[in-house]
């Protein structure tokens, strides 16, 4: 069962727009949008594992350039 996730970041003043342009071209991406308040991104992924998920946030999403901040939640089928 694959594993979804929302990943809300933090970027640069001014870096939001190039940010989730970036992200958007992650395999993995579901949907990445521009919003106001405490974060500046959030991404909706999809991977196939947590193990695979952690490696899509650290490996991929954490070193586009202008985030300072990734917080990522897992979904939860209640």
């Amino acid at each position: 069962m694959a594993v979804a996730a929302y990943i809300l970041i933090q970027t640069e003043v001014g870096k939001a727009a190039t940010v989730a342009h970036e992200v958007r071209q992650i395999p993995g991406v579901v949907a990445a949008d521009d919003v106001t308040g405490p974060y500046d991104v959030v991404v909706r992924v999809s991977a196939e594992s947590m193990d695979d998920l952690g490696r899509l946030v650290v490996s991929r999403v954490q070193m586009l350039d202008g985030i300072t901040k990734t917080t990522t939640m897992p979904v939860v089928n209640l």
